[in-house]
């Protein structure tokens, strides 16, 4: 994210009433209750809001004027998937339209938080099943909304000892082989995204994590060590977003040109800048 020239909003930095949506798994994480409290979420949006940004947060929705609840989802909704049946009858269809009536409420909500939003922070680790998140990014990037895509280092540091472990067992090790291939275990070190991404997205709102552990905000905001702030301290993040979001309240992106070969303007990033008092009247009105 090489900087452009300083540019001021109204009130505070460029961030200020910027609209923020912040994109990732919640299905398959491994503790949804622990995800909604002390995951990436919570901590970027406490970042986020402390430098004047709005935050939409699928954990977290906004109410929506006269529909009480809609869309709420909480750390048990997943249970309801539990529900779902292949039944090839009227009551399995009846089954199946419920479920999908009513889960309707929550992709529409989400997605319209992405047509609101400014641009969009997500967490997308290559271990993670997650059919939500690229709706999401598709539709913002449809849009041209900028999109600070974060593809942390997925290893598996349990498995490796364990594999040592097992490594004079050999029932053993075919057994922990088979496990890898049907779960499936596949590490990705380098945290290197989906070649379908890297098109999508744009090269230079590529992240390989937070920057948690070294950021000023973790005593400010008394953050609680996570397998993440574990995982970030074995391999600390060569670009961390924290930084960038910092950076980005004071200076825009720029975007690098293969033609022209130096940055220039990027111009997927529309932060309006939207006073009451600048409205103009018409003529003959004051």
């Amino acid at each position: 994210m090489a900087p452009a020239k300083p540019k001021k909003a109204g009130n505070g930095g460029l961030l200020h009433g910027a609209r923020v949506y912040l994109s990732g798994p919640m299905d398959f994480v491994a503790n949804r209750e622990d995800e909604k409290t002390n995951g990436w979420r919570a901590r970027i949006g406490n970042v986020l809001r402390d430098l004047g940004a709005i935050v939409f947060d699928p954990w977290n929705k906004p109410e929506v004027r006269g529909l009480h609840e809609y869309g709420k989802e909480g750390v048990d909704t997943d249970k309801d998937r539990e529900k779902w049946t292949f039944e090839n009858s009227t009551d399995g269809a009846k089954t199946r339209a419920k479920m999908t009536g009513h889960y309707w409420e929550t992709l529409h909500i989400d997605l319209r938080m992405v047509d609101t939003a400014d641009f969009l922070v997500a967490h997308c680790p290559t271990n993670v099943y997650s059919v939500g998140t690229v709706h999401e990014i598709a539709l913002a990037r449809l849009e041209r909304k900028p999109v600070l895509f974060v593809s942390p280092p997925i290893e598996f540091p349990s498995y490796d000892a364990l594999k040592k472990h097992l490594a004079k067992d050999s029932v053993g090790t075919r057994m922990l082989e088979k496990l890898a291939n049907e779960l499936p275990i596949k590490s990705n070190p380098k945290g290197i995204p989906s070649l379908w991404y890297m098109p999508l997205v744009g090269g230079e709102n590529f992240f390989d994590g937070f920057g948690f552990n070294d950021s000023k905000y973790r005593q400010k905001l008394a953050w609680k060590t996570t397998p993440l702030d574990e995982q970030e301290k074995r391999r600390p993040p060569k670009r961390p977003l924290l930084p960038a979001l910092e950076e980005l309240s004071h200076r825009l992106p720029q975007k690098w040109d293969n033609r022209l070969k130096k940055y220039v303007r990027n111009d997927d990033w529309l932060l309006w800048d939207i006073h009451d008092n600048k409205i103009e009247q018409p003529h003959g009105e004051s």
